[in-house]
């Protein structure tokens, strides 16, 4: 006969599975706040590219009609093409016959971006509300 052979273990102990569990923790405490602040720039991201478009318009506009007034936003969120909205578009203050300045205000999560309040008026100068120009344009 044989001598008993060692029974061996299959599967994971209790300790082992907890183990794995805290290091999955680890990893997505580490991640998750790369991942919204990647999101957050994205929408940002968005939000400028809407911005200098619509300034694109309103020069458009202004070349036509020698006024910005009368001139309207074609959309007054961003992203445009639907899901969750990261900013309001406005034309703050109602655009006149020689200037204009276009917002985008952050909502929701988006508040948490460092830039706040983004806008652009017809010079073309871009400012952000928090943040230094060379991070938020």
């Amino acid at each position: 006969m044989r001598p008993s052979v060692a029974r061996t273990s299959r599967g994971f102990t209790l300790i082992e599975l907890m183990i794995v569990v805290v290091v999955i923790a680890i990893l997505a405490a580490i991640a998750y706040p790369s991942y919204s602040q990647y999101t957050r720039k994205a929408k940002r991201n968005q939000a400028k590219a809407d911005l200098v478009e619509y300034a694109a318009l309103a020069e458009r506009f202004h070349t036509t009609n020698n006024t910005y007034v009368g001139f309207t936003l074609p959309n007054t969120v961003s992203p445009r093409q639907g899901g969750n909205t990261a900013y309001n578009l406005t034309l703050n203050p109602a655009a006149t016959q020689s200037t204009f300045t276009i917002s985008a205000a952050p909502t929701t999560n988006q508040n948490k971006d460092k830039c706040g309040t983004l806008t652009i008026n017809q010079a073309g100068v871009k400012t952000p509300n928090t943040g230094s120009q060379a991070d938020c344009w």
